[in-house]
């Protein structure tokens, strides 16, 4: 898929800047995703979330896996449907294993279980850019207009 095919499935995401966890992705199929996100110290959460010893919030990092397995992968799934959808968030099991700090830079991987339908279920992980794991387990979402 060419870059700019994906600049253009992350551009079109329905978030605004202050909601969007999604900087660019680097692989795109109809079976499979990857991500990436740097989470900056000027993000608003971290100036409460554990205010002397910053910590990305779980349910950030959950939108984050969601926004590039779901959102991105869905995006892509039904690209050539004429009314366009999105994907709204169903249910989740994620274990965390690892903290993302401020400035780390998160790399969240999707692998399609199915889409049927139109539910979407990825087995999703999250590593930080020294391939630490932070987060694995699955998730899944609906089609809707």
């Amino acid at each position: 898929m060419l870059l700019n095919e994906l600049d253009k499935i992350v551009a079109n995401l329905p978030y605004g800047d202050g909601f969007k966890y999604v900087h660019k992705l680097l692989e795109l199929s109809d079976d499979a995703v990857i991500g990436v996100y740097r989470f900056r110290e000027s993000e608003p959460f971290y100036k409460h979330h554990f205010k002397d010893n910053p910590v990305t919030p779980g349910v950030i990092l959950i939108e984050c896996m969601a926004q590039i397995g779901l959102a991105c992968l869905g995006s892509y799934l039904t690209r050539e449907q004429p009314q366009k959808p999105a994907f709204v968030f169903t249910e989740n099991h994620i274990l965390f294993t690892g903290m993302v700090k401020p400035e780390t830079t998160v790399i969240v991987s999707a692998i399609k279980e199915y889409y049927r339908f139109g539910k979407l279920k990825v087995k999703v992980k999250m590593v930080d850019e020294n391939e630490q794991k932070i987060a694995e387990g699955w998730m899944s979402g609906m089609m809707t207009t």
